[in-house]
């Protein structure tokens, strides 16, 4: 990855640049005229793009980049505020005061409603395997204005961790969460213009049964997985899959009775 600014960056711009390039161990590179398309083909890597306003992160196609925005979470929340049901709180049986574990955070709309939902004494702790993800996200979080003050208070109560599920789990004290929250890139695709631009730099790296033991291990109430409604992962790691009849993903849950 290389790092650069927008073009006609002014210095404060181009010094937050140059700490970004410093802090992933990558080469800062003057934008000068050139496009991020141009720069990452020459390049022959990802560009993080920074601007005054917030961080771009573009494939070696240099379009379509990722960077933070609440998205679905924003009308979510909403719908929570107003006592309307939402088929992810449900799943993972969140009420005020609970803990969550996000294993699989990408552009964190799932916490974002998460936070809102186990409120100000609850607590929500966010994986990602990508740190130019995470550090996107955690910017993000700590920065974005718009929307319910609700919202934008959960936002600032997640806490982001750099780190692959599958061993992080590992170093997870016994019943240290309520619910643990798994994620991963369906097997089948479903097109999602929140999720496409994250495609390139999301972790692949599948469920196994170790990680969802470990899960078992750390959750207190349930272990909940997302995944597309043909997925295999819900019968291979035992988990009741939840049929929605109109919804492309499901839920599928291990309750804490049934772990061992």
């Amino acid at each position: 990855m290389i790092v650069t600014t927008s073009q006609r960056a002014g210095g404060n711009v181009k010094k937050r640049a140059a700490q970004q390039a410093e802090s992933f161990r990558v080469p800062y590179v003057e934008r000068g005229k050139q496009s991020v398309a141009k720069l990452a083909a020459f390049y022959e890597c990802p560009v993080l793009l920074v601007t005054e306003e917030r961080m771009e992160l573009y494939d070696l196609s240099g379009r379509s980049p990722f960077f933070f925005h609440p998205g679905s979470a924003m009308f979510r929340v909403k719908r929570l505020m107003n006592d309307e049901p939402d088929a992810f709180v449900e799943a993972c049986g969140l009420e005020p005061g609970m803990s969550f574990l996000d294993c699989t955070m990408g552009p964190a709309v799932d916490s974002m409603t998460a936070s809102y939902a186990v409120g100000v004494k609850g607590r929500v702790e966010s994986i990602e395997a990508s740190e130019a993800v995470a550090r996107i996200v955690e910017e993000g979080l700590g920065k974005w204005t718009e929307g319910p003050a609700d919202l934008i208070e959960a936002m600032r109560r997640i806490h982001v961790k750099t780190a692959d599920y599958h061993t992080y789990l590992q170093t997870v004290p016994d019943d240290s969460f309520d619910v643990v929250y798994f994620d991963p890139m369906f097997e089948e695709t479903i097109d999602s213009d929140g999720i496409a631009p994250l495609r390139s730099f999301a972790s692949y790296a599948d469920l196994t049964m170790d990680a969802v033991n470990e899960a078992k291990r750390i959750a207190r109430k349930r272990v909940v997985l997302k995944d597309h409604f043909r997925s295999q992962r819900f019968a291979a790691f035992g988990f009741q899959q939840h049929i929605r009849k109109t919804a492309k993903f499901h839920f599928g849950t291990i309750e804490s009775g049934d772990f061992f």
